[in-house]
C-alpha cells in the first residue's frame, strides 16, 4: 500500500513480485557499469552460460583507475590496463554502450549519466558503486550494488531488495554566502550520524533543496550513504526539467511533455506519509569541515575539536582512535590545521559549477609553498566546459594542476595517492583511514571552495574570508 511519497510510488511501480524471503525482486531501469565491479559480474555469467538479458539498458564507463595525468595506453599500471581492457572487452561482446577515454562522453559514473540525460526521474538505477544514491537527484531511487549483485542485474534486470522506511529531511531558508550543498549534507551526517540512515532512504525536502541547482541537489543525495541510507532523493521539478531537457537521451517531441507529466505525477503527495521527519534551519549551517575518520566527525570551520566530553557516549571510542590517528588534539581549533595536499574533484564535487565555485576563490591568489594542489574534472564533457570558459587557466595561473577526467584521490586505486601522513584537503566523500592512497594518510572534508581557500592559504581557512 503506497504511503504516498515519490520512493513508495517508483518502488510499487517497478515491482516484479515479492519473494518468499519477504523481499521485492525490482525491476531495474538502468544499470550503469565500470571497470571495478564488473569484470567478476561478467565471469559468473559465462560460468553459468547466461547472457545480458537487456544490453540496452546498461551503460558503461571507466572511471576509477584511470590516471589523471597520462591517459596514454597502455597505462604503465598493468592491472588497470588489464581491468580496461576487459571492460572493453565485456561491452564490445555484449552490445553494452561504452563511453571510454577520448570518446568525448567519458568521466566518473555518476557524473556522466545525468549530464547525458540517462539519468530521469521515475527511475530505478543500479550501479556497483556506494554512490549510486547520487541519482536520487533528479527523483530516481538509486543503489550502490554490490558484485553479485551487479551479476543479477546483468541476467535479470532486477533486484532482490529488502523495502526501505522513508525519512524527510527538511532543509528551509537560505544558506549563508560560502555554504555550499556539502556543508548541508556534512551538518546532517554529523546530526544524525553514520549509522542513522540504516534501513532508511532519505527524501530532501524544504526550500533550500527547492533553490538548489540540479548539480548541488547531486552532492547531497550523493553523500546520502555515508549518512547510512541505502538512497536519498529529491523530488523531481522544474529545476529538474530544465536540467533534462534537450539532453542526448531525455525523451524528445510529444514525448516531453508526456514524461512530465508522468514526473509530476510521482512526487510525493501533500499528506504523504513518513517514518520519519527531521528539519534543519540552512541558516545555522556554517562550511563545515571533517576532524576524524568518518563524515559524520565534522565541525563548523570557526568550532573547536570536540573533546570525548562534549560527545555522545557511543561515540567516544572512535573519537579517541580518530584524535589519534589525525593528530588533531581535541579543544584545538580546526582552523589554522596546516594542509599538504589539496584535491578539488570525486562524484560529489567534480562538476562543473563545483569549480567555478573553487575558481572564484583561486582566483588572484597563489598555492601556498609547499603544497600540492590539483583539480580534476569529473568528465571529459567538464573539462571541455570548463576549458571554453578559462577556469583551467585560472587554476594554472594561481598554481594548481589542471588534470585528466576520472576519481583521482578519492580512492587509492590509481596513480593520484597521499603519500605518508599527509594531510588532504579533500571535495570528496570519504575520510576513511587510509582512503586517500596512505596507509597514516589523513583527509579532511569540505567544499571544493573550501579546498581552494586551504590550498592558497597552506591550511584550514575560512573560505568567507577570502569571498570578503
Amino acid at each position: 500500500m503506497s504511503k504516498g511519497t515519490l520512493f513508495d510510488k517508483v518502488w510499487d511501480s517497478h515491482t516484479v513480485g515479492v519473494l518468499p524471503s519477504g523481499q521485492t525482486q525490482l525491476f531495474i531501469g538502468l544499470h550503469l557499469i565500470h571497470e571495478v565491479t564488473s569484470p567478476q559480474a561478467f565471469a559468473m555469467l559465462r560460468e553459468r552460460g547466461l547472457k545480458v538479458l537487456f544490453p540496452e539498458r546498461t551503460v558503461a564507463t571507466v572511471d576509477h583507475i584511470v590516471p589523471t595525468d597520462n591517459q596514454a595506453r597502455p597505462f604503465s599500471d598493468r592491472l588497470a590496463e588489464e581491468m580496461i581492457q576487459a571492460l572493453e572487452d565485456n561491452c564490445k561482446q555484449n552490445g553494452i554502450t561504452f563511453y571510454n577515454i577520448g570518446s568525448g562522453s567519458q568521466g566518473i559514473v555518476h557524473v556522466i549519466a545525468p549530464e547525458q540525460g540517462l539519468t530521469q526521474p521515475g527511475m530505478t538505477i543500479a550501479c556497483g558503486d556506494s554512490h549510486t544514491s547520487t541519482h536520487g537527484a533528479f527523483g530516481a531511487i538509486a543503489f550502490g550494488i554490490g558484485t553479485s549483485q551487479v551479476r543479477d542485474v546483468l541476467a535479470s534486470q532486477t533486484l532482490a531488495l529488502a523495502k526501505l522506511k522513508v525519512r524527510k529531511i527538511e532543509v528551509n531558508g537560505t544558506l549563508q554566502p560560502g555554504v555550499y550543498a556539502k556543508d548541508v549534507i556534512l551538518h546532517v551526517i554529523r546530526t544524525l550520524g553514520v549509522k542513522g540512515g540504516v534501513g532508511y532512504a532519505y527524501e530532501y525536502a524544504g526550500t533550500t533543496f527547492e533553490q538548489m541547482s540540479m548539480e548541488e541537489r547531486m552532492t547531497v543525495c550523493n553523500m546520502s550513504i555515508e549518512g547510512g541510507a541505502r538512497c536519498g532523493y529529491v523530488n523531481p521539478d522544474r529545476v529538474t526539467y530544465e536540467y533534462l531537457k534537450g539532453r542526448k537521451f531525455a525523451p524528445q517531441g510529444s514525448d516531453w511533455e508526456k514524461a512530465v507529466a508522468w514526473w509530476d505525477s510521482i512526487r510525493s503527495d501533500a499528506d504523504a506519509e513518513y517514518d520519519d521527519v527531521v528539519v534543519f534551519d540552512a541558516s545555522e549551517i556554517p562550511p563545515t569541515v571533517t576532524w576524524g575518520i568518518t563524515p559524520a566527525q565534522g565541525i563548523g570551520i570557526n568550532q573547536t575539536v570536540p573533546t570525548s566530553e562534549e560527545l555522545p557516549a557511543d561515540d567516544r571510542f572512535i573519537a579517541e582512535e580518530a584524535y589519534s590517528y589525525m593528530d588533531l588534539a581535541p579543544g584545538k581549533p580546526i582552523e589554522g590545521t596546516k594542509v599538504d595536499v589539496c584535491f578539488i574533484g570525486s562524484c560529489t564535487n567534480g562538476r562543473i559549477s563545483d569549480l567555478r565555485e573553487a575558481a572564484k576563490v583561486a582566483k588572484g591568489h597563489h598555492v601556498a609553498q609547499g603544497v600540492k594542489a590539483f583539480v580534476v574534472p569529473g568528465s571529459e564533457l567538464v573539462k571541455q566546459q570548463a576549458e571554453a570558459e578559462g577556469l583551467d587557466r585560472v587554476f594554472q595561473e594561481a598554481g594548481f594542476e589542471w588534470r585528466e577526467p576520472g576519481c583521482s584521490m578519492c580512492l587509492a586505486m590509481n596513480p593520484d595517492k597521499l603519500e605518508g601522513r599527509q594531510l588532504s584537503a579533500s571535495s570528496s566523500n570519504r575520510n576513511f583511514k587510509g582512503r586517500q592512497g596512505s596507509a597514516s594518510g589523513r583527509t579532511l572534508l569540505m567544499s571544493p571552495a573550501m579546498v581552494a581557500a586551504a590550498a592558497v592559504k597552506g591550511e584550514v581557512y575560512d573560505v568567507r574570508e577570502l569571498l570578503n
